[in-house]
């Protein structure tokens, strides 16, 4: 592994058990651990629970009088419709409607909101803010002041309570600023795999030591840590975009699927015109999903074609499903591709067979 990865602050834990490393969004993060591998990671967190490193994934603080009001006029979804206290999947996108970065927003209240955009974005969706932020609106980057560790599966209450954390009232994306063992901690009801979860933010120096309290409660609960390699085939199950694969600069969050995170009636937000223009005319293609009705597995980039032949898209995330025992893809295609048509996916120049259905592939479990 190259030296020039950022490292997070359970860098030294991870290299003790054992886990497989790897490289994302600039930084070393572990893709699965021994002992398990990413099928038993992902079935742990379907049928009990798992804990997560993802402190590679950014902070960034807007703090002043109206921050709020601020980044509600630069991303796409409304703020307007949360309360303090409340959390917000949102879009950071392009004057031209492509996507920067999709994130959560944290509303602490009219005069802070804490975002966590995607490791690779973090830089460019806080140089966003910074150059359009008025005065004495500051946006902070915190990337390495805060870890993030999330805990998923139908079982992540009964450890987050064994650990001293009472989080059985906490709604789904709703947050809340608790101590924990004389630390300040943010407890999160959001994830990214589909099962009841949360997300905790402690500090950067208290994330040891709460991941290590995690572990060792884990294993009366069915427990265990997860990687990387598990959270991909979680949030492809649940058709969860991933940026740089199913958004992107020349994916707009019509074409992904996500137009449903636009506060469409909000007088600014950027690439507010070109989106609106989409809108009216209809997107290009559009965010489907594909489950192989034979046997193989479709990755990112294979064509798509029509029962005819036809070119009709391309796979944007592929993989194969513990669930389901089956492939299961995301894929960009042609509008006049319906739900319930058949179409064929070119497996290293073998045609194979997939069912367009709309997301998620199993049923979705975060409330």
């Amino acid at each position: 592994m190259t030296t020039d990865l950022h490292r997070g602050p359970l860098h030294t834990s991870h290299v003790e058990v054992g886990a497989t490393l790897g490289a994302f969004g600039g930084w070393e993060m572990p893709i699965s651990y021994a002992g398990g591998g990413v099928v038993a990671e992902h079935t742990v967190v379907r049928e009990a629970v798992g804990v997560f490193d993802v402190s590679h994934l950014g902070k960034i603080n807007v703090v002043g009088p109206g921050a709020a009001e601020f980044v509600n006029s630069c991303l796409t979804a409304d703020l307007a419709k949360i309360v303090p206290g409340q959390a917000l999947y949102t879009l950071c996108c392009a004057e031209d409607g492509g996507v920067v970065d999709d994130l959560i927003v944290y509303l602490v209240g009219p005069d802070e909101v804490f975002c966590v955009p995607n490791a690779g974005n973090t830089m460019e969706v806080g140089r966003r803010l910074a150059a359009a932020a008025p005065q004495p609106v500051r946006v902070l980057d915190q990337h390495q002041e805060y870890a993030v560790l999330a805990v998923q599966g139908p079982r992540s209450a009964e450890l987050l309570a064994a650990v001293g954390l009472t989080v059985a009232g906490l709604d789904y994306m709703a947050f809340a600023d608790v101590d924990h063992d004389g630390a300040a901690l943010r407890v999160g009801r959001t994830g990214y795999t589909g099962e009841r979860g949360y997300e905790l933010l402690p500090s950067w120096q208290h994330a040891p030591a709460l991941w290590e309290a995690l572990l060792a409660a884990a294993g009366p609960f069915g427990g265990r840590a997860c990687g990387l390699g598990a959270r991909d085939t979680l949030r492809t199950e649940m058709g969860y975009p991933l940026h740089g694969q199913d958004l992107g600069l020349d994916v707009t969050p019509l074409q992904g699927g996500v137009s449903w995170a636009i506060g469409w009636h909000k007088p600014a937000f950027w690439g507010r015109e070109a989106l609106l223009a989409e809108r009216e005319r209809g997107p290009s293609r559009r965010l489907r999903g594909l489950r192989a009705t034979g046997r193989g597995v479709p990755r990112p980039h294979m064509a798509v074609r029509s029962a005819t032949g036809v070119p009709v898209g391309e796979i944007t995330s592929g993989t194969f499903s513990p669930t389901l025992s089956t492939g299961i893809a995301l894929a960009l295609l042609d509008p006049g591709v319906r739900l319930g048509d058949r179409v064929e996916v070119d497996v290293r120049g073998r045609a194979l067979p997939c069912e367009v259905i709309k997301p998620p592939f199993v049923p979705s479990r975060v409330r």
